[in-house]
């Protein structure tokens, strides 16, 4: 049994590399087609359209990690189901149940790899390639620890301290520019609000005027100013939830729930670090009922079938997401619950498969 394990084992491992040479490589294609559209912007050059998708590589390999899984197990099945491999080992006391744990070890094989990629490698890769991007397209540049992330317009020059979301813990410099290009104002703020698209709220702010050979200075608690950053510019200077590790994301939770703000959706993408891999060996369970049969009903077949229930499950995980935060349910809950449901769901399935 030891070696029938290892072999099935070694079969599907195959076939989830397999399936990993084909997707990355198609959902890497349409990344780039949709970052080739902003080549030309800025100084964003083809090259650094590439290199984005290089290194959201990881990042996208986490995030379809289910389908590969799935995929990739009804291929590896499949070929020997069609090679009469399956009929074998059911034929040696090998039951449905027991074929599925074989995926199952090859599936916690794959959360481990997933845990490392998440806690060690994605979230610095992305965001290093979400700030070359920005620094590419906006003439904004991330400068290192301590010096923050600083963008101009033709007039002003914006420094922003170092965040993730924490903006009114962030400090903030401006230096605003004369028709001569000459330092006519600089405002320095401990910590800044954003009202609307353009309106900022600046919080402890020291305000110098330059006259000619004279300079006054004012402090004040607050100050309104307009800044040039719209939304969409905004968000190119914070990381996205998604980019987060997970001890980044509970930090900053902690940091929310201290000072009375929402926390729902960061709490959630929290849970979802762990949900996404409970989702994953739903996955690897609920393909091997797809398989037995392949060679009676067409295994091409049976494979759109699995695609098919792998977009279908993936719409309701986010339909049930979007519900949950609506209706306040538990993170926990909202980010478990799916992954949780398909895994007793597929062995339910197994234990009818005749």
């Amino acid at each position: 049994m030891y070696i029938l394990d290892r072999y099935l084992m070694k079969q599907i491992a195959g076939g989830i590399l397999i399936s990993t040479l084909v997707l990355i490589p198609l959902f890497s294609f349409l990344d780039l087609v949709d970052q080739l559209d902003d080549v030309g912007t800025g100084f964003y050059k083809t090259s650094d359209a590439f290199l984005y998708v290089l290194m959201t590589t990881p990042r996208r390999f986490i995030q379809i990690s289910p389908f590969i899984a799935l995929l990739g197990n009804v291929t590896a099945l499949g070929r020997l189901a069609m090679n009469h491999e399956l009929i074998s080992l059911r034929s040696a006391g090998y039951s449905p149940v027991q074929i599925s744990a074989a995926s199952m070890k090859v599936g916690l094989i794959l959360m481990l790899i997933i845990g490392m990629l998440e806690v060690f490698v994605a979230p610095s890769l992305q965001q290093d390639a979400i700030s070359h991007r920005s620094a590419a397209m906006e003439q904004s540049a991330e400068l290192g620890n301590n010096l923050g992330i600083w963008t101009r317009d033709d007039k002003q020059i914006l420094r922003i301290g170092n965040m993730t979301h924490e903006t009114n813990q962030a400090n903030v410099e401006i230096l605003s520019l004369d028709n001569n290009g000459n330092l006519s104002d600089y405002i320095r703020a401990e910590g800044f609000e954003i009202v609307n698209n353009n309106e900022w709220i600046l919080h402890n702010v020291v305000h110098k005027t330059f006259n000619d050979e004279t300079v006054t200075s004012s402090t004040l608690e607050i100050l309104p100013w307009n800044s040039f950053l719209s939304d969409a510019q905004i968000s190119t200077l914070t990381k996205p939830q998604e980019s987060l590790s997970p001890l980044e994301l509970f930090r900053y939770v902690q940091h929310l729930k201290a000072t009375g703000q929402e926390s729902d959706i960061y709490l959630l993408s929290l849970w979802k670090k762990l949900g996404g891999p409970i989702m994953m060996l739903g996955m690897l369970l609920i393909s091997v009922p797809f398989v037995f049969g392949s060679v009676r009903t067409g295994f091409s077949t049976r494979l759109v079938l699995a695609g098919v229930t792998g977009i279908m499950v993936y719409i309701l995980d986010q339909i049930f997401s979007n519900a949950g935060l609506l209706l306040k349910l538990d993170s926990s809950f909202i980010a478990l619950v799916p992954g949780i449901l398909l895994i007793w769901f597929a062995r339910v399935w197994l234990h009818r498969v005749p």
